[in-house]
């Protein structure tokens, strides 16, 4: 008898402890080293998450991750009156308003197309679900690249007609139409948020550039004004044009992908140098009033380039009047973040300038590694990408696009060979694919903080040397609030949450963890 009301104590136990949104699939693990874990998808299975279900006033809900194997893992809880010894303490302050949130999201490159449509359309179906559906992560931004980049699998232009000023022989490659154009319609057709698409392109056809190859260091011929700018400028219009008879919209474009990459990249890697004041004249008499005169309403984004140049970059283009009527935010890649403090590059150009939106548009793992491009199950690569998430939203920048969507187990494809990691990775062989920690940590923010979330005050009773807690809080437009906060260190952190208007949350960070808090404030 007692053996009996032991096991039915067990099971009490045991269905308590098991979150309450009870439809979602838990993940399949698979280890590569003792804490390197990935969740498995195929075609038949794939872990999933419930639509987010906002918990009645006075309580909270929490998703989790962890080293320890926590995959945005759903618990509840209720507000307190009071703290007994909460140590450290954040306080929110909605009274103290600063910048809007446009998103989170990836980008569908060429790679990243293959190696989706390399698997079973049902696995397919996982993977974009994944990634865009109210049971995934619900990314709301896509970046796609305006013909190739690195990640395709050969170099290409829309147009290789020499001298077709007037780009009649304008045409998207297969790329484009038979992957990418398709991709993108299942994801539209998928998400219940709105997505906003941007366009980057890395190269101009060969006989615009200087050296005369989409490959390698070239310029644009001639300065703006002349007939290759206004060339170039209309080769955006033209791209549009083609994505819209596709029934596509984009919402921005970038004037160019690293405009200073040819300093730092492959020989063979596909670019157009611009400096500041180059940029600034092809957007001043160029880029600007073809965009302006066209019939879309995308809005374009100048630099999409490392912070290093900031405030320097946007001093140049927006410090001109004109130019700075055309543009609409400045784009920043993640890759020398290191060098230069946020504040002294992101939150300088963001006083100088506060009426442009700043956006990393670009970043990934396992760049410049030659050994492990890709590591599979790495918390510390899913762990960088939080910390530098909530660094940049604490420094006024308004959503955050990883790189590539999806590669296969080398990095790739690529065809100058620069392999790097990402959040899922795809094994054709398999019919499998991937989602690493990266996956989990971008969807504590893609999926709790929709776009026109507005960053709130939060305030810290004290700085903890050893614990490591970062941390953000954010208003949704329906009033929820949204804290996410990281423990990069090796053991547990308590801390205390005060919400003024509904009282005190008593928490623990496990070491190497990351959580998500939402709370309706009555």
């Amino acid at each position: 008898m007692w053996a009996q009301r032991a096991r039915v104590l067990g099971w009490l136990l045991l269905l308590q402890a098991v979150p309450r949104a009870a439809g979602a699939r838990p993940c399949s693990p698979k280890y590569f080293g003792r804490d390197s874990m990935v969740c498995v998808c195929n075609a038949t299975y794939c872990d999933t998450l419930d639509p987010v279900v906002l918990p009645s006033p006075g309580t909270y809900v929490k998703y989790e991750s962890s080293k320890a194997g926590k995959r945005l893992e759903r618990s509840e809880g209720s507000f307190q009156r009071s703290l007994r010894a909460p140590g450290l303490l954040l306080t929110l302050n909605i009274s103290v308003l600063y910048q809007h949130v446009k998103g989170f999201g990836g980008s569908l490159s060429d790679a990243a197309a293959l190696n989706i449509l390399g698997l079973s359309q049902p696995a397919q179906d996982n993977l974009l679900q994944s990634y865009f559906s109210e049971n995934g992560i619900e990314y709301n931004l896509v970046r796609v690249p305006m013909a190739c980049s690195d990640f395709s699998v050969r170099p290409y232009s829309y147009d290789d007609v020499p001298y077709d000023y007037e780009l009649k022989h304008f045409k998207l490659a297969e790329e484009d139409v038979k992957m990418k154009i398709p991709i993108l319609h299942r994801v539209l057709a998928m998400a219940k948020r709105p997505l906003s698409l941007y366009a980057s392109p890395w190269t101009s056809p060969a006989w615009m550039k200087s050296n005369e190859d989409v490959r390698g260091k070239g310029t644009l011929k001639g300065q703006a004004g002349d007939k290759y700018h206004k060339t170039w400028a209309n080769y955006f219009i033209k791209f549009l044009d083609e994505y819209t008879k596709h029934n596509l919209t984009f919402w921005a474009v970038t004037a160019q992908n690293e405009p200073l990459a040819a300093l730092l990249a492959h020989p063979q890697f596909p670019t157009i140098a611009f400096t500041a004041v180059q940029q600034r004249d092809f957007v001043a008499q160029d880029l600007g009033p073809a965009l302006a005169q066209s019939s879309h309403s995308t809005r374009l984004i100048i630099m999409d380039d490392q912070r290093i140049h900031l405030p320097a970059w946007a001093k140049v283009v927006l410090g001109n009047a004109t130019a700075a009527r055309y543009v609409a935010g400045v784009g920043v890649h993640w890759y020398l973040d290191s060098i230069v403090p946020a504040s002294c590059s992101l939150e300088a150009t963001h006083k100088l300038f506060p009426n442009h939106f700043l956006l990393y548009t670009e970043a990934c793992s396992g760049f410049l590694t030659y050994r492990f491009s890709v590591s599979l199950g790495c918390w510390e690569r899913g762990d960088r990408y939080s910390h530098s998430i909530l660094t940049v939203l604490n420094h006024f920048v308004a959503g955050w696009t990883d790189w590539n969507l999806a590669l296969d187990l080398q990095g790739g494809p690529n065809w100058v060979k620069n392999y790097v990691d990402s959040p899922i990775i795809v094994d054709s062989s398999k019919d499998v694919f991937y989602k690493q920690p990266m996956f989990y940590h971008m969807g504590h923010f893609s999926k709790f903080i929709p776009e026109g979330s507005r960053r709130v005050g939060l305030h810290s009773s004290r700085w903890c040397l050893f614990c490591q807690l970062e941390h953000v809080a954010l208003l949704r437009p329906d009033g929820t609030i949204v804290l996410v906060v990281l423990n990069r260190s090796a053991w547990d952190v308590p801390f205390g949450i005060s919400d003024p208007a509904v009282g005190f949350i008593e928490a623990v960070a496990p070491a190497s963890s990351i959580q998500t808090y939402l709370w309706r404030r009555q």
